[in-house]
């Protein structure tokens, strides 16, 4: 690591004390300051040391599948330099990382043997982590099926991924269960299904909305069993999930049908998502909504579904801004948007924080992803983000708003650590805390990085 580029700036800018001030009175005892990544995005090492093929390995060499045409193969070479990745966030102060491990690194098939290797690599990590005074969150699953079980069985379309999946989170558990700060089984759910077997745009690439209907389905009887595996073999971690929301406002609030279409959307996104994991039923009028596209459901398989929870992981970046009018109204983006054209829409954040305590009355709550993509470059050594700055200012103080209002949240952790691979944008997207020179894998702290590393510093000593 080059020291020299790694200095923190002088102090956090007047303008921020605001900020901390609020963060240090609203936050409770305990809170976790963090970052967060994911395998298939950072460790690259795609054919080393017997990890299997991944659904995302196979989606990448389909030719108009990446906008850069680019692959995991080596993406942040995380695999081999987590070591100079962990002190970067021991000097970010960090309380806390979240990571996730890939299946088929540990598993190569996906059932069957496993493998000592893959998991070796996960025990350095987690030992390198606890050394440097970092609590580990790992996710079972952040959308990297081995392809051998998508080839064998058709992956989350059928039944059988169920069992398998709790096999397998059985193994990590019972391995690094005293170790980690918690488990998460799935990350955003909603994205696998719908990215991936509805619109074509993550792997592995279908379209069919009855397919993805019962993929989601199939996904949380997955996570249901998950839990009760982990539980089983006496897991230490706290044990969760990772779920996706983005808030849907109508584009007209006195229009019907923009209000018909929101609660649709809020349906489809939210609440089928939320009230299986919390109410053991799927939402009626989505059902409806879904028709002969609505999943086939066994007896059992809700009860299995809801399971006691330790925590819930909140994944947020914007808003859904729905218009039935010709032509469409675009949201006003008063605050800009992000490099992905996400609009900034912060109060979103504290709105749904709100709405998700008052109406589901879940576990404690983290943040387990906020960020946005910006255009960054390298001016002079440094990368000048004032935008994302502005960004992470204006969520946190979103967060400390509802945290004021009532919800729990114990903990936050920024997306991303490093730049990295961004599905199918490839390395077109940079959300990174750290600038990625992709050729020589070169790590640059972002203005941003310094910023929130001087938050960090000023809410531990006010």
């Amino acid at each position: 690591m080059n020291r020299k580029t790694m200095q923190p700036s002088d102090a956090t800018p007047a303008t921020d004390t605001a900020l901390i001030r609020d963060l240090i009175a609203t936050l409770p005892a305990g809170f976790q300051w963090g970052s967060a990544t994911s395998a298939a995005q950072i460790e690259g090492a795609a054919r080393e040391d017997g990890k299997g093929e991944s659904i995302w390995d196979r989606f990448c060499a389909q030719p108009g599948r990446i906008k850069d045409a680019s692959n995991i193969d080596v993406a942040c070479d995380h695999y081999h330099r987590y070591g100079e990745d962990v002190d970067l966030m021991k000097w970010l102060g960090l309380d806390a990382y979240r990571f996730s491990f890939a299946w088929p690194r540990v598993q190569p098939l996906g059932r069957g043997a496993w493998n000592e290797a893959g998991f070796a690599f996960y025990d350095r990590l987690i030992d390198k982590l606890l050394e440097a005074g970092i609590r580990p969150h790992a996710t079972l699953y952040h959308w990297d099926l081995p392809q051998a079980l998508d080839d064998g069985i058709g992956g989350w379309l059928s039944r059988d991924v169920v069992p398998l999946f709790a096999d397998y989170a059985a193994e990590v558990a019972r391995r690094f269960g005293d170790r980690l700060g918690s488990i998460a089984t799935l990350n955003e759910p909603w994205c696998s299904a719908t990215l991936g077997y509805e619109t074509a745009q993550f792997a592995p690439g279908h379209t069919s909305r009855a397919e993805a209907a019962q993929v989601s389905h199939h996904l949380l009887m997955a996570h249901g069993a998950a839990i009760q595996a982990m539980r089983a073999v006496g897991s230490k971690a706290e044990l969760g999930i990772v779920l996706n929301f983005t808030p849907s406002f109508p584009a007209e609030p006195l229009l019907e049908a923009d209000r018909r279409a929101a609660r649709i959307d809020d349906g489809l996104s939210t609440r089928w998502y939320m009230d299986p994991v919390f109410r053991g039923q799927y939402p009626a009028d989505v059902i409806e909504y879904l028709g002969a596209d609505a999943p086939k459901i066994q007896p059992g398989d809700l009860a299995l579904i809801q399971q006691p929870l330790d925590f819930l992981g909140v994944n947020f970046y914007t808003r859904s801004f729905i218009s039935t009018q010709q032509p469409a109204v675009a949201p006003p983006g008063e605050l800009g948007f992000t490099d992905m054209g996400w609009e900034i829409y912060p109060q979103a954040l504290t709105q749904h924080l709100l709405r998700i305590t008052r109406e589901y009355t879940p576990p404690p709550l983290y943040i387990t992803e906020n960020g946005m993509a910006n255009a960054d470059s390298v001016v002079n050594g440094t990368v000048p983000d004032k935008e994302r700055i502005a960004y992470l200012r204006s969520h946190l103080s979103a967060l400390a708003q509802a945290v004021a209002l009532g919800a729990d949240v114990r903990g936050y952790f920024y997306w991303s650590l490093l730049d990295n691979f961004e599905w199918n944008s490839g390395y077109l997207k940079r959300f990174g805390l750290f600038h990625v020179d992709y050729a020589t894998q070169q790590r640059l702290a972002k203005d941003s990085a310094h910023w929130y590393r001087d938050v960090i510093r000023q809410y531990r000593q006010p």
